[in-house]
């Protein structure tokens, strides 16, 4: 009992009114939710959120669930994962599951803001691309110090660059007129050779000297040697030629010039 003129007592606990629909519960059990988070403040924040919820209408209740959970997460200093799994669905949780944990997955606070990106771990191949590219931005670097630091022209670029092919040809030149006299020299032995067996056709002709049968397989060789230099010579001359060119185009373009 009371005295007359005392004030009720607040209800230490909230009751659903039963003749009232969703719509009209909701701004009553937002008008008294303060007053029941007061009365069970010796109650934790998920206690006092689940005291409340059972009159809150399901789209409050949502907000309400959301906010606790992310200031539980954000006052406990916890982090909040979001990360999609093989249907193309999103999740979001403090862990990540195990068979998704190599997977993208972002880092995000309590208002869904993200904070970090995680990518998703790399097959060998892709590790192996990686380095690739990051080898040839490096080579990429160096060669543009070194341009700058090596000329100061485009004409003193062509100046080298005419200078080393002409050292080529020379020795292309060089090993050419070799080559024609090492082939000068086989044919010449060659057509002796057919005096002597086994290339002479006269059954009484005599057996090649051993002297003759030495100089046909070292001038053969000798020829198939200087022939494979001259390949190479070539080769290198070509791509001699096509390196001072990008040197040149590349120059040019670190100068700004045309």
């Amino acid at each position: 009992m009371r005295a007359p003129g005392e004030p009720a007592a607040p209800s230490s606990r909230l009751r659903p009114c039963k003749s009232l629909n969703a719509s009209q519960n909701e701004p009553r059990a937002l008008e008294n939710a303060p007053l029941a988070a007061h009365n069970d403040a010796g109650f934790n924040g998920d206690t006092r959120l689940k005291n409340i919820a059972w009159i809150l209408p399901a789209s409050v209740l949502l907000v309400a669930t959301a906010f606790a959970a992310g200031s539980s997460t954000s006052s406990n200093g916890r982090k909040l994962y979001k990360w999609v799994d093989e249907q193309g669905v999103t999740h979001y949780g403090d862990q990540v599951p195990p068979e998704y944990a190599t997977q993208e997955r972002q880092v995000i606070n309590s208002q869904g803001i993200e904070l970090d990106h995680l990518e998703a771990q790399k097959t060998p191949e892709q590790l192996a691309e990686e380095d690739k590219r990051k080898q040839e931005g490096l080579q990429r670097a160096s060669r543009d110090k070194n341009l700058l630091s090596t000329y100061v022209s485009v004409q003193e670029i062509e100046r080298l660059r005419d200078q080393r092919l002409t050292l080529l040809t020379d020795q292309i030149k060089v090993t050419t007129q070799f080559l024609e006299l090492l082939n000068g020299k086989l044919t010449k032995l060659r057509s002796s050779s057919m005096n002597y067996k086994p290339y002479s056709g006269d059954a009484n002709a005599p057996p090649m000297p051993d002297q003759m049968a030495e100089d046909l397989v070292r001038v053969g060789n000798d020829i198939r040697t200087q022939e494979e230099n001259l390949r190479e010579k070539r080769a290198e001359a070509a791509s001699m030629s096509q390196q001072f060119d990008s040197d040149i185009a590349r120059f040019k373009e670190l100068k700004g010039t045309h």
